[in-house]
């Protein structure tokens, strides 16, 4: 197969041609540690602020309120552990939801293991919260609200505006992990009262390795990563100048091109949609349609393993995956769809298709083409299938 036809996005995306053009100097010729105080370093320096103010731009946010990191993951763990240690002296209570990424799931339980308390929210058969029940989880030691603001499986938006008034009505810190959110969908941290936000630059066309978390002057924090006196003193290690220019680039490029992206997403994504789920019986959406990602397509089928529709998928080129990057090697079922009600066997045969700026209405043709005869292929060899046919002959 000579063609890759890619629908794997939410894990992660090419780095765009504008994006490399961009960076590609910083690795041979302007090479140089921002820290140094020769010109030719300084320029770097230069750079590296530049990109600050990109990324800043995009979020309706004052330069001075982002930080580099390495990527989402350090982001919501710098968020979370830093919050929570600046604040503990007012209380140790904790409130999340039950569909979180890992990055920020495992953060809590470590601070957990720490004597704090967490409150996991569940969620409804569309992966949303209730603000009620946000409301009503509320405590005086509540010292750190932190909801993702899109699902990185079911691509489910949640009441980010909603979350923020309730948690500056309380005085209390508002996180959200934006990682799949940034650069596809707008956000004004000030318009939504967060106080802080995890993004990641490998999600938006720039390279792996980088990211950002926004913190809203006046928060306190504790520092992460000590050493050095990069970051104003807040992330300590040498600046990475080529995936700090790359994120502020992309981000310019994702705000400049958002609306026309996302409404041209928006048509393949359901054309997908509505291509398979009229192809095939026992298959359903996962997630709000309405509050949605652009660029995402979770689907269940029913009586078969989302892993061996991988395994055919890619056999005829195409890369999908069936839930996160990050726990694909996991024969778990998803965390996700089980807090959305799906049962374990249910939730085993799901596949997400997440588009990006390169996918063409051609492509989804030929996923729409090829994703029925798999599934029928698989269902033959399914004793779970063929036990539910005979229930269904014998009625």
């Amino acid at each position: 197969m000579d063609k890759i036809y890619y629908f794997d996005n939410a894990a992660t995306t090419r780095v765009s041609p504008e994006v490399m053009e961009e960076i590609s100097k910083y690795f041979t010729e302007s090479y140089f540690n921002p820290s140094s105080i020769y010109t030719q370093a300084q320029k770097c320096k230069e750079v590296v602020e530049k990109a600050r103010g990109q990324v800043a731009a995009a979020f309706n946010a004052d330069p001075r309120e982002i930080y580099f990191t390495s990527g989402g993951s350090e982001a919501d763990n710098w968020a979370i552990k830093g919050i929570a240690e600046a604040y503990s002296d007012k209380g140790r209570h904790i409130i999340t939801s039950a569909i979180e990424h890992h990055a920020v799931l495992h953060t809590c339980e470590y601070l957990e293991s720490k004597g704090y308390e967490v409150t996991y929210l569940p969620v409804n058969k569309e992966g949303l919260i209730s603000v009620e029940d946000l409301k009503a989880a509320i405590r005086p030691d509540t010292i750190l609200i932190t909801i993702m603001f899109a699902n990185n499986e079911i691509g489910t938006i949640q009441p980010i505006e909603e979350i923020g008034k309730i948690a500056k009505e309380h005085g209390i810190i508002f996180h959200t992990d934006a990682v799949q959110a940034a650069g596809h969908i707008p956000i004004d941290v000030k318009a939504l009262n967060i106080d802080l936000l995890s993004m990641s630059g490998h999600k938006i066309y720039a390279p792996k390795g980088v990211g950002a978390l926004y913190i809203r002057k006046g928060i306190k924090i504790k520092n992460l990563i000590h050493g050095g006196q990069q970051e104003r003193g807040r992330r300590a290690t040498t600046e990475n100048v080529p995936g700090i220019v790359g994120i502020g680039k992309a981000m310019e490029d994702a705000v400049a091109h958002m609306a026309e992206e996302t409404e041209r997403q928006r048509k393949i994504r359901d054309k997908i949609i509505d291509g398979i789920t009229s192809k095939v019986d026992h298959c359903w959406l996962n997630g709000s349609r309405e509050h949605r990602l652009p660029g995402n397509i979770n689907i269940s089928f029913e009586f078969i393993e989302g892993e061996s529709i991988l395994l055919l998928l890619d056999m005829n080129g195409i890369c999908g995956s069936s839930g996160s990057a990050c726990t694909s090697g996991s024969l778990d079922p998803s965390h996700v769809l089980l807090a959305i009600g799906l049962p374990h066997e249910k939730a085993h045969g799901s596949l997400r298709l997440s588009l990006g700026r390169f996918n063409t209405e051609e492509e989804a043709d030929y996923v729409i083409e090829k994703i029925p005869p798999i599934i029928e292929r698989l269902r033959k060899m399914s004793p779970l299938y063929e036990e539910f046919i005979k229930s269904q002959n014998n009625k």
